[in-house]
């Protein structure tokens, strides 16, 4: 990026803002119109609020641009994109029943506590007052000079009015947050009794270990009528995934080199057999013209090189050559072309713009004038630098002039425009000259400069490790006999299969339409793949043949199942269920063994599960037994009468027998006043997560996307 880009930029504070929020469609606006004509999409509602396609799209770009910025991947961020919009309504919806509103002066008034600025110390002056009519003024200028970046402006304020309603809700209630004193007093009380047992746990695991349960679909679906809050279910699919990668063969790998070995020492067949990369005049011409990868005329340091080479490049000549050699999927030749010094130059300018530059808004002189003035500031600076000063009123760069035209230290390396530095690197310390760039005429100052570490440019020709036509239509016979040998049959025959043929097998099995991304796939079709799970005319057994474009891997793909909205199906959340629903199967059986037994002592029920017999102290408030953490337990342990055997506790490690022998008290220090404090501020701590989380379940929320996009995708097909 040209350096000027970024100065240009830079008196704007603004523009870092609005970098957040620019607005992209997910889909295109005209291809929507034409399935639902001009009235704007509704994708959802959240208590009869609407979410629009706008809205959606809104957030979603913002979440791609923070991820580009992160360096993190920027697809799979669709659901993200509707729960934060979905929180968002809710939040908006509870400010206002507190009796708030987002008026204009509310908003200047709290801006400077939102996390875009409250950190930004450009934006407060040197007391620590929020500079609020400064911004206000550049985003008057913004609305009269930049129509399109004051749009932008427009929507990043929306969002940041979402996070200031936030804000005010979640102070007003956790400020409600308190803890009566009997509360305290009790839990006081429990903090401090002690219970000592004696007890007999059978434990789950060693019980299982010899009795053999099987949890059934009916048993997993019993469990979650009994739980339906934690397993209310968005709509969803269960598919088996199976996956046929064009690898290179031995064959293909071979040839590649042979290829690239022909192409640095033989020669290419375009010149007839006589230029390779050893003796080319034009090393960047031959790579644009053979290489995988385009050229790079950069310095690098030997850090930045591949790690075959780094060691060797520091002795090498200009002109030396290393390879081939292989780097995981390419095999490579470089060639060093080049070698300096990184020196530093410390620079300042003056930017004279001129109408129809990049840097030119408001500016009214010509090309021609703007070259004149330059030139006339040049020799006077050139002549008397002390003069350098004076002429900073004029530059079209106000960020830099505010610094004294500087632009700090600099190397070769530094995104700079081209001409700009070419001007730092052929002149010395104390120079002063002007220079053309697409920006304007600069008026340069060279302040310093200091050696620095040694660069290097290396030409690398680079030739993939690509499968060979051969090698793809392998893997397209392959995938096209499984799919062959799996239709209308069975899941279980689908995976037997499968594991048979020793492919890649997955099975996400509840995969979201708005995820983005497969669990256990990652490519490229994960997007599609999802969008033929959901379509209407989808059945249970249906597969289907998918070629990630580029590669030429195959995929096979198999729906095993449909979730709509509602509870979720018993099998999709199998692994995560079933050790607990088996240990309560367990418990069951164990309990019902003592009764039948009819034991009357913990010897008794030692000796029938040939478990043994502990001792422990517990405590309601730390309910540790022996290392596990036993709230029952402990609860049994206060509530059954000394010296009496307890019924059978169903705890959350094994079933446990018990009798308390005495209880005692062990007071701790602090007072009733700093325990009801501790106990406030552990729940206000606690309250934001599990309030937001209780709002949305409790919130009528009507999605509609899956609708609307399938429609969008009958009609693109």
């Amino acid at each position: 990026m040209a350096i000027l880009g970024q100065i240009r930029s830079k008196p704007w504070l603004l523009m870092g803002v609005i970098a957040l929020a620019l607005l992209a469609f997910l889909v295109n606006p005209d291809s929507i119109d034409k399935v639902f004509g001009k009235n704007p999409d509704v994708l959802g509602k959240v208590n009869g609020e609407k979410i629009t396609r706008e809205e959606f799209n809104d957030q979603l770009f913002v979440l791609q641009q923070q991820a580009d910025q992160q360096g993190r991947p920027k697809s799979g961020l669709e659901e993200q994109a509707w729960q934060l919009l979905v929180q968002s309504k809710l939040i908006k919806q509870q400010f206002e029943k507190l009796g708030f509103e987002m008026t204009d002066d509310y908003f200047w008034n709290q801006i400077q506590y939102d996390q875009m600025f409250a950190q930004n110390q450009q934006f407060f002056d040197e007391k620590g007052n929020f500079k609020t009519q400064d911004l206000k003024k550049e985003i008057e200028t913004l609305k009269n000079t930049n129509p399109e970046g004051y749009n932008q402006w427009l929507k990043t304020k929306k969002t940041i009015e979402y996070r200031l309603m936030a804000r005010q809700v979640f102070t007003n209630i956790s400020a409600g947050i308190t803890t009566g004193k009997k509360e305290a007093e009790e839990l006081m009380k429990q903090r401090d009794q002690l219970a000592d047992i004696d007890f007999v746990k059978v434990d789950y695991a060693a019980y299982l270990q010899k009795t053999k349960i099987n949890v059934t679909t009916q048993d997993l679906a019993d469990y979650i009528k009994q739980h339906p809050v934690m397993f209310k279910a968005e709509p969803s699919r269960n598919i088996g995934v199976v996956y046929f990668p064009s690898k290179p063969s031995a064959a293909d790998d071979a040839a590649t080199l042979k290829e690239i070995t022909k192409l640095y020492s033989g020669g290419t067949d375009a010149s007839g057999g006589t230029e390779n990369f050893q003796n080319t005049k034009n090393d960047s011409m031959f790579v644009m013209a053979n290489s995988d990868a385009p050229f790079n005329p950069q310095y690098m340091n030997p850090a930045q090189l591949p790690p075959t080479i780094k060691d060797q490049i520091t002795a090498a000549a200009v002109g030396q050559t290393f390879g081939p050699y292989k780097e995981q999927d390419v095999y490579v030749v470089s060639k060093l072309v080049g070698k300096r010094a990184s020196d530093s130059t410390l620079s300042r300018h003056i930017l004279i713009a001129f109408k129809g530059s990049p840097a030119g808004e408001g500016v009214t002189r010509t090309k021609e004038q703007a070259k004149k003035l330059a030139d006339s500031i040049g020799a006077i600076v050139k002549a008397t630098p002390a003069k350098f000063t004076e002429f900073l009123k004029l530059s079209s760069d106000p960020n830099s002039a505010a610094q004294g035209g500087s632009l700090g230290w600099t190397t070769p390396e530094t995104p700079f425009v081209p001409e700009f530095l070419a001007y730092l690197a052929s002149n010395p310390k104390g120079a002063t000259g002007v220079v053309e760039t697409q920006f304007g005429y600069h008026i340069i100052n060279i302040e310093d400069k200091k050696s620095g570490s040694m660069g290097y440019k290396v030409a690398n020709l680079v030739k993939a490790i690509k499968p060979s036509d051969a090698t793809e239509a392998e893997s397209d016979k392959k995938s096209r006999k499984f799919i062959q040998q799996v239709q209308g049959k069975s899941f279980n025959d689908f995976v037997n299969i499968a594991k048979k043929g020793n492919y890649q097998f997955s099975n996400p099995k509840a995969a979201k339409r708005f995820e983005g991304q497969i669990q256990g796939l990652g490519t490229e079709k994960d997007a599609e793949i999802l969008t033929w799970a959901f379509d209407k005319k989808r059945t249970k057994g249906d597969t289907e043949l998918f070629t990630v474009d580029g590669t030429g891997d195959k995929i096979v793909v198999y729906l095993n199942g449909k979730q709509d909205a509602g509870l979720a199906d018993p099998e999709s959340v199998r692994e995560q269920i079933e050790v607990i629903v088996k240990n309560k199967l367990a418990a069951k059986q164990i309990s019902d063994k003592i009764t039948a037994a009819k034991a009357s002592s913990l010897d008794q029920v030692a000796k029938l599960f040939a478990a043994p017999k502990q001792s422990a102290q517990v405590n309601l408030l730390n309910p540790s037994v022996a290392g596990a953490m036993e709230p029952k337990v402990a609860g049994a342990a206060f509530g059954v009468a000394k010296g009496k055997l307890s019924n059978p506790v169903e705890g959350g490690t094994g079933v446990y027998v018990l009798i308390k022998k005495s209880e005692t008290i062990n007071k701790q220090p602090g007072d009733l006043k700093q325990f009801t404090e501790s106990l406030t501020q552990r729940s206000s701590g606690m309250f934001g997560q599990a309030w937001m989380k209780s709002l949305q379940d409790n919130a009528d929320i009507e999605d509609f996307r899956i609708e609307i996009w399938g429609k969008l995708g009958n009609q693109q097909q």
